[in-house]
């Protein structure tokens, strides 16, 4: 192999090592304003992550959250889950996707969805597809376990 082929091979690695990193730390900073969603600091951070036009899509209903639909609705799920956790279990890039596989906790102090689960606990699985473009995120598909969370508050 030629000195030249192996020194633009090494150059091209670490450039897309660190391109993904960099990608990856802009999705990081998502999950920490989801831990820490009434600091100022982390609703700045998380709002230079995002295009001006970024949505969280959670269903098929073409409801769709904007910036300040999602960051007030996790303002809420703030107040009502003091102690909410959001913590990234596993994070794989493939182009422009960055997947993450993370683990919600937190003790409600009042009904979820409805259930008083009188001081219980939950702790879910959750699924987010994030879609970048030129180191922000565009999109965000995302499924968390709800129902396995209203049956811990339950009891059941």
């Amino acid at each position: 192999m030629k000195l030249h082929h192996i020194v633009t091979t090494a150059a091209f690695a670490t450039f897309a090592s660190s391109a993904f990193a960099s990608d990856t730390d802009t999705v990081q900073k998502f999950y920490d304003l989801l831990s820490n969603p009434g600091s100022e600091a982390h609703v700045a951070a998380f709002q230079e992550t995002v295009t001006d036009d970024w949505e969280s899509v959670g269903d098929y209903s073409g409801k769709n959250k904007d910036t300040a639909g999602f960051l007030g609705q996790i303002g809420g799920f703030g107040k009502l889950v003091p102690d909410l956790e959001w913590s990234v279990q596993a994070m794989h890039q493939d182009g422009d996707f960055v997947v993450v596989r993370s683990r919600a906790t937190g003790t409600p102090v009042g009904p979820l969805f409805g259930v008083d689960g009188q001081g219980r606990s939950f702790d879910i699985l959750t699924i987010d597809i994030h879609e970048l473009d030129d180191g922000k995120i565009i999109r965000s598909y995302h499924v968390e376990d709800w129902a396995g969370a209203l049956q811990q508050l339950a009891g059941r």
